[in-house]
């Protein structure tokens, strides 16, 4: 059932920016300082996005929550009129995520790539995910001196929650919790072998603190009658390995790149064609780090020995399972 919903989805149904994975080249102009600054403003201020020749006026804000206060330069949310992006690959667009560089240093820049990298292998994985669309972005001030150089960074676009819904025939749910039953398991077991081979364990079927809605860092879609589990936020991951990530006290882990299994306990079975779905993508993950714009030499191969440690553990399947066994979360 689920199988023929995701195939009779039409590709046309998805906004064209997310269609395609080239880079694109954006200028945004306004008032950076006051939108980004520790004490700048956290109202919707207007700016200018040029791309491709074209000016579009967009209102932009600070967003999330842990990142405002640990980075640098914060996420931002870009606030774009819908007619006025007709023919530009912003086309159909309203409000969208804009994930940026943290911090300003080589490996803060890489970073962003390297959860950027993050989203792209798990839709590789799944079409239920979260596509994104990577930007290298000229920041010009128009509240900064004159003469001062623009400031050039990656960054990527997150596909909203509406267009992914729309896309794989889904129903965006809204729960303060959620009954394990209700999942689909092919799905929630490639969840669980995905979090652990990037080295992620911020993220739960639970509500997290100050938040009234299941899940933390994921959002739930109702597909043919099943519950999926949509995971994004990845800074805290091994793969990335950001400069502020630390593991929780309670996971006992070294640091971050120190992976732990953190899914339910499940059938054996299912949970095995999960690793065999993601082992039978292994080269083209690797394809994807290592032609990402922008990722360094460097960073693309530390990405590439990191997971290359899951894999090579995921070459003896039953030793695998039996780890995960060991560790996984009674329901």
């Amino acid at each position: 059932m689920i199988l023929l919903l995701l195939a009779v989805a039409s590709p046309a149904l998805s906004a064209p920016l997310f269609e395609q994975s080239g880079m694109i080249d954006v200028e945004l102009i306004g008032p950076v300082r006051s939108v980004t600054g520790k004490t700048g403003s956290p109202q919707e201020l207007p700016f200018t996005l040029r791309t491709g020749g074209v000016d579009l006026d967009i209102g932009v804000r600070v967003r999330g929550k842990s990142r405002v206060q640990l980075c640098e330069f914060p996420p931002l949310r870009l606030d774009f009129s819908r007619s006025e992006a007709r023919g530009t690959p912003f086309e159909g667009q309203g409000r969208l995520k804009l994930v940026t560089h943290c911090r300003g240093s080589v490996s803060g820049r890489a970073n962003t790539l390297e959860e950027y990298l993050a989203y792209r292998i798990f839709g590789l994985l799944t079409e239920v995910s979260y596509r994104v669309r990577l930007l290298r972005i000229t920041y010009t001030d128009t509240e900064h001196r004159a003469g001062s150089e623009a400031l050039v960074q990656m960054g990527f676009v997150i596909e909203p929650k509406d267009q992914l819904a729309k896309r794989v025939g889904g129903v965006p749910l809204e729960l303060a919790g959620v009954a394990l039953g209700s999942f689909d398991p092919g799905q929630v077991a490639l969840v669980y072998v995905f979090q652990y081979m990037i080295g992620n364990t911020d993220w739960s079927f639970v509500t997290a603190e100050n938040d009234d809605e299941c899940c933390h860092n994921g959002d739930l879609l109702d597909i043919g009658g099943k519950f999926f589990y949509v995971p994004y936020d990845f800074d805290l991951s091994g793969i990335v390995n950001a400069g502020y990530a630390k593991p929780l006290p309670e996971m006992r882990l070294r640091n971050v790149r120190q992976r732990r299994y953190r899914g339910f306990c499940t059938d054996p079975e299912t949970l095995r064609h999960a690793v065999r779905q993601v082992n039978a993508r292994q080269k083209e993950i690797f394809e994807v780090i290592r032609h990402t714009p922008g990722l360094e030499d460097k960073y693309a191969e530390q990405a590439v020995d990191y997971l290359a440690g899951y894999f090579d553990k995921a070459e003896n399947e039953d030793k695998l399972l039996k780890s995960f066994e060991r560790s996984c979360i009674d329901p």
